[in-house]
C-alpha cells in the first residue's frame, strides 16, 4: 500500500493539513505504514498535487506559519477508489498485510457486499495456506561449520511454527467471525429498508 493512498483515503474523510496527516500517521497509520517521517508526508502531497489529485488552501494563523489544509480532487477520488476496489490478492504473508488492512482501514467507503467479498478473498487465501502448510515438512539438512547445538534449533522452530498457526488460526476466525457480523448487518439494513 502507497503512502498516497492512505493520504488521500484520510483527506476523503475530512481535509487536513500535512501536520494532522503527520499525527494521523503516527497512531492510526503506523499500522498501515510505520516510521513515516513529516518530510515524506509533505513530499507525497506535493507531488500528488502536481497530479491533480488533491488542492489545498491556505489558512492564515496570526503569529504562527500560515497553515495549508489539503483537499482531494474529482481526479483524486478515483485514483483512490480505484485502488480501494481493485481485485484484492493476499500476500504470503498475512500479518498486518497492508493490502488487507488498508482496505479495511478505509471500508467506510466501500458497500458492505464489497467488504464481505474482501474478507472472503483473505479467509480463503488463507485456508489455503493452512492446507498447503501446516503440516509440511520444516527439516533443513544442517552442516554447521561452528558449534551448533541441533536440538535448540529445532525446538525453537517448532515453538515458533506453534505461535504463527496459532496467529493465522485466529485472523482466520477473527475475519470469518467479523464477514458473519457484516452479513447480518445487511440483511437487518434490507430488512429495515423494506419495512
Amino acid at each position: 500500500m502507497k503512502l498516497e493512498h492512505i493520504l488521500l483515503g484520510v483527506l476523503l474523510m475530512r481535509p487536513s493539513t500535512g501536520y494532522d496527516l503527520k499525527r494521523y500517521m503516527d497512531a492510526r497509520g503506523t499500522f498501515l505504514r510505520p516510521n513515516t517521517q513529516m518530510s515524506q508526508v509533505y513530499r507525497c502531497l506535493s507531488s500528488m498535487e502536481e497530479r491533480g489529485w488533491v488542492w489545498h488552501t491556505v489558512e492564515p494563523r496570526p503569529g504562527a506559519q500560515d497553515a495549508k489544509t489539503y483537499r482531494v480532487t474529482d481526479e483524486g477520488i478515483t485514483v483512490f477508489m480505484d485502488w480501494l476496489t481493485a481485485p484484492y490478492s493476499p500476500t504470503t504473508i498475512y500479518t498486518r498485510d497492508p493490502g488487507f488492512y488498508g482496505r479495511l482501514a478505509f471500508c467506510g467507503f466501500l458497500e458492505p457486499d464489497q467488504v464481505i467479498e474482501l474478507l472472503d478473498r483473505e479467509i480463503l487465501a488463507r485456508q489455503l495456506q493452512i492446507k498447503r502448510y501446516r503440516d509440511r515438512d520444516r527439516t533443513v539438512p544442517e552442516e554447521p561449520e561452528l558449534p551448533f547445538d541441533a536440538d535448540l534449533q529445532a525446538y525453537v522452530e517448532e515453538r515458533s511454527h506453534e505461535l504463527g498457526s496459532q496467529l493465522m488460526d485466529q485472523h482466520v476466525a477473527w475475519c470469518i467471525e467479523l464477514r458473519e457480523e457484516l452479513q447480518s448487518r445487511s440483511s437487518q439494513r434490507r430488512i429495515r429498508a423494506v419495512d
